[in-house]
């Protein structure tokens, strides 16, 4: 028998506090419950998405809490993953208090070998759940999760990221298939391309075989169809930046495409994977990109470790991609002048770490001008229509 012990939050006082965890899987569902002046963890399994046997769970832990003749209340966990948001919104549409985990966040044994269970998981979990209650910092860090609609308008520029890569992907099947008939400097993504197949000679002056070309059009088919989503993907996001409401993400993608440097595709993926959330100060900025420094100094050891990569992935690498921008577009802009009087001349490793560091100054920058309207420092706005 496990008993885990725990310090209520200091509302516990006035609830009869229920506190859950769950550990998912695609199979099932691993639940731990700790009842009111309990400190025996119950498990208990339900198949993988069953909302209804949840939903009895729910009803039995209220009704035995509800014996202490206290208001009750439901704390639940679980580690953000596979299974998104959905469960955290049908969790909250229940009446329960619900936290998203970071996995990474959670400290693990760093033995060589070490035991790795549901159950072992469950209790885990369970005790960084109470140590976050009980106020003890940085036990773990909680998801911020997104509304429907901020999730949902993500879709559009990664369905895009994802389209991008299929395209590139089919064109270089098919010039790999023709480059090895000895036919070089063909354009996929020509009009005539098709057409053009049948004039096209190997390298040794043969037609192409009738089962390659065959191929080749199937390949060219789907390439065409990625590149016809694509074209109407972009004029769907076009369309809903004509007529933004006030204060709307359209609305702040408007704001970055005045800034030189930066298109509407890149500020459409700046607002909607990072921008369209509050932050409360630049480090919290800075980490959310993965932006933040990590230092080593223990002992007579110390170094600088590199950049967490510990934020979005999708926006860290719009940032860098848009801090070489920058500096190529607003050439007097302090950022940019700050760039060049650190780098000067220096070219490869020490230029790639820069280029870092300007993308997180970057990122703060444009935080603030989205915020309170702060323009960069010698910035140069795109002339009005």
């Amino acid at each position: 028998m496990i008993k885990l012990d725990r310090t209520d939050a200091p509302a516990a006082a006035e609830y009869a506090t229920v506190y859950l965890a769950f550990e998912l899987s695609k199979a099932k569902w691993k639940l731990g419950v700790l009842l009111p002046c309990s400190q025996k963890l119950s498990r208990y399994t339900i198949a993988g998405g069953d909302l209804a046997a949840l939903a009895a769970r729910l009803a039995d832990m209220r009704k035995k809490a509800a014996t202490t003749g206290h208001p009750v209340r439901v704390l639940s966990c679980y580690e953000a993953g596979l299974d998104g948001h959905w469960l955290h919104r049908w969790l909250t549409g229940q009446g329960v208090i619900n936290h998203e985990i970071d996995p990474s966040s959670i400290e693990v044994n760093r033995r060589a070998r070490r035991a790795k269970t549901d159950r072992i998981d469950l209790e885990k979990l369970m005790r960084a759940l109470l140590a976050y209650l009980r106020g003890e910092p940085r036990v773990c860090s909680m998801v911020h999760v997104p509304s429907v609609e901020d999730e949902d308008r993500k879709r559009a520029t990664r369905e895009r990221e994802r389209l991008l890569k299929e395209r590139t992907a089919h064109t270089n099947r098919i010039k790999g298939l023709l480059h090895g008939q000895g036919i070089r400097d063909v354009n996929p993504l020509h009009r005539a391309f098709v057409e053009r197949l049948a004039s096209l000679r190997t390298g040794d002056g043969r037609p192409l075989p009738t089962r390659l070309k065959d191929e080749i059009t199937r390949e060219h088919e789907r390439l065409g169809l990625v590149v016809r989503q694509i074209t109407e993907l972009e004029a769907a996001s076009r369309a809903e930046l004509r007529s933004p409401q006030p204060g709307s993400p359209e609305a702040k993608i408007g704001l970055l495409v005045e800034l030189k440097s930066i298109g509407p595709i890149g500020s459409q993926g700046l607002v909607n994977e990072a921008f369209y959330r509050d932050f409360d100060n630049r480090r919290q900025v800075g980490g959310y990109f993965g932006l933040a420094g990590t230092p080593y100094d223990s002992g007579q050891r110390i170094r600088e470790q590199g950049i967490s990569k510990a934020g979005n992935h999708r926006a860290r690498k719009l940032a860098i991609e848009l801090a070489w921008l920058w500096r190529r577009h607003q050439p007097d802009s302090e950022l940019t002048l700050w760039f060049n009087k650190r780098v000067g001349n220096l070219k490869g490793r020490i230029r790639r770490i820069a280029i870092v560091a300007l993308a997180r100054k970057l990122m703060v920058a444009l935080w603030r001008y989205l915020t309170a309207g702060l323009v960069p420092t010698g910035a140069v706005l795109r002339p009005s229509l």
